[in-house]
């Protein structure tokens, strides 16, 4: 259950997104430092805010996601963009801006990926169910109570906030595996 319904922030959302021009921006690969630094709170909600989160969501789209963080894109503030229906149900989206994590409860382990490395993805263990407080767009406060899939979903974003990706979660030989494997493809000009 939301405190704050997704479709309110579309709403909100919407009104001030729609009116910049959008576009798809690179997303960093494993191996820039930009994706292990912890980002700063964002602390200016004006039209640069926006405009980043218009890109962001572009980005997400073409990508295909459903979740991308600022830092992914290399600005490192506390802003990410999740959006489980990638684009199809304007319900679903989901802006957060300085999220905190009030309570976690229970685990799920289940596959994931991220934009970040691509092709690649292992079992991560998460949260089965998770509250949220962030701050919106405009920075007002909403909450979340989000369980599954979206529980994961902000769990990894939060994550990417932090400075941490999905294979800092893993054990450790299978974490140098997937960077073995990386190192590999630099090596031959394909990351």
């Amino acid at each position: 259950m939301q405190e704050f319904a997704a479709s309110a922030i579309w709403t909100i959302c919407a009104g001030a997104i729609n009116i910049l021009e959008a576009m798809i921006v690179p997303i960093l690969k494993y191996g820039s430092p930009e994706l292990k630094t912890m980002s700063s709170p964002v602390e200016r909600f004006d039209a640069e805010l926006e405009k980043i989160a218009k890109n962001m969501l572009e980005t997400l789209y073409g990508a295909p996601g459903i979740g991308l963080a600022a830092p992914q894109i290399g600005i490192n503030i506390q802003l990410a963009t999740i959006d489980l229906s990638v684009g199809e149900d304007p319900s679903q989206l989901i802006i957060l801006c300085n999220p905190q994590i009030i309570s976690t409860e229970g685990e799920q382990k289940s596959d994931e990926g991220c934009l970040s490395i691509p092709d690649f993805s292992d079992v991560v263990t998460r949260p089965r169910k998770m509250e949220i407080k962030a701050l919106n767009l405009h920075g007002e406060e909403v909450r979340y109570e989000a369980d599954d899939l979206l529980a994961r979903c902000f769990s990894h974003e939060i994550d990417h906030l932090n400075g941490i990706l999905f294979i800092d979660r893993l054990s450790p030989l299978k974490r140098n595996l997937i960077r073995g494997k990386i190192k590999k493809l630099a090596k031959a000009g394909e990351w």
